[in-house]
């Protein structure tokens, strides 16, 4: 652990209060390359296959996807817990694949805590501490100061039964973290958790990695947790990595019809690009941005980036229009959301703030509209 030293500046002596803005610390965590990296159970399938990634020092990478898609599996082989069938994992360029668990010296957070219930919290976050055979000085050192990162100090006393389930996941992230491993891997660690208690963690997790500088490997089913947390998501499916960016890319321009559909919503139009255009059922519709290699792609516009209005209304110039029913309209606080469906029978929907005008009820024609440049071309 690195202690901030308060009150002058070390290198001019000057009083904190006119020291220089410090510089951000350097990245502590290790980084991490997946090579080739599969696993078949048994004479199955392959349940992950051929997945390269590289996770560089001190970067918070989410591994996200739907259930079965391959993502703890690829956790499990990265912890050491289950044996790669292919390819290889380096830390900082060293194979460690044939190296145990206990040999990586990574830390590692479960969804199920996973803390021993007749020891206290201190003991808990002490027994990575004592199993490497630390001396007691440097235990109680090292142990008061995660107890503060991780605010649980006035708990060290407790057992896990006395405390909140969001306490719990604190103290799981305190063990974790206590003997400075280069790598921390989150398996689900907030499924547990309700939404508020999640939203909590989720910014005491983001504020461990900034304070920390580790490299963090989080799984979730969850998009908008990853969104909320990554620098970088790694989408899995059906055991490959269908794409890796940061968030306000894949959002963007999500490339594929599984991640536009998987991270967010998305009104997605099903036609063909042609010279004259984007054709879908008798309209045809600017190509706009990224015009080039459309052939056989499919239409992408976010929620946020359309609009809708009575189908009798003149329509904004410029705007490539789609004929919708709406479904239904419902109301959030700051903003509604209008559920459409399609000509086609295909889904979609708006989301606009809350006292937006033109006024549309369910039931109503309409017309959905975009400019061209607010819409995308992903695969299928």
């Amino acid at each position: 652990m690195r202690i901030p030293v308060l009150g002058t500046d070390r290198q001019t002596r000057r009083p904190a209060s006119e020291a220089a803005p410090p510089a951000a610390p350097p990245a502590a965590g290790g980084r991490i390359r997946l090579d080739g990296l599969g696993k078949r159970f048994g004479s199955g399938a392959m349940a992950v296959s051929g997945v390269d990634l590289d996770i560089a020092p001190g970067e918070f990478i989410t591994l996200l996807g739907p259930s079965g898609s391959g993502k703890t599996t690829t956790l499990n082989m990265i912890a050491g817990f289950t044996d790669p069938s292919e390819g290889r994992i380096l830390l900082n360029d060293q194979d460690i694949s044939p190296l145990p668990p206990h040999r990586r010296n990574f830390g590692m957070v479960f969804q199920s805590y996973a803390l021993f219930p007749h020891l206290t919290v201190a003991q808990n976050i002490a027994f990575p501490l004592r199993e490497r055979r630390l001396d007691r000085a440097e235990i109680t050192r090292r142990v008061g100061e995660v107890v503060e990162l991780t605010d649980l100090r006035g708990k060290e006393n407790r057992r896990p039964h006395e405390l909140s389930g969001g306490q719990q996941q604190r103290v799981a992230l305190a063990r974790a973290v206590v003997f400075s491993p280069s790598v921390l891997l989150l398996d689900e660690p907030l499924s547990a958790l309700d939404r508020k208690l999640r939203q909590s963690l989720q910014r005491e997790i983001k504020r461990l990695h900034d304070e920390l500088r580790l490299t963090f490997v989080f799984v979730t089913h969850d998009q908008d947790e990853a969104m909320t947390l990554s620098d970088r998501i790694a989408v899995f499916r059906e055991g490959r990595l269908d794409a890796v960016g940061t968030p306000d890319g894949l959002y963007h321009d999500p490339g594929t019809r599984f991640v536009a559909q998987f991270l967010g919503e998305s009104n997605l139009f099903e036609g063909t690009a042609g010279p004259d255009g984007y054709r879908w059922r008798d309209r045809v519709w600017p190509l706009g941005r990224g015009a080039a290699g459309t052939e056989g792609r499919h239409l992408v516009v976010r929620p946020e980036k359309l609009g809708v209005i009575p189908a009798a209304d003149p329509v904004p110039s410029g705007h490539s229009t789609a004929p919708a029913t709406v479904t239904d309209v419902s109301f959030y606080g700051t903003y509604q959301r209008v559920e459409l469906r399609y000509d086609d029978e295909s889904p979609g929907c708006v989301v606009r703030p809350a006292q937006a005008t033109p006024s549309v009820t369910a039931g109503e024609a309409v017309l959905a509209h975009w400019r061209p440049e607010d819409q995308v071309f992903v695969t299928p």
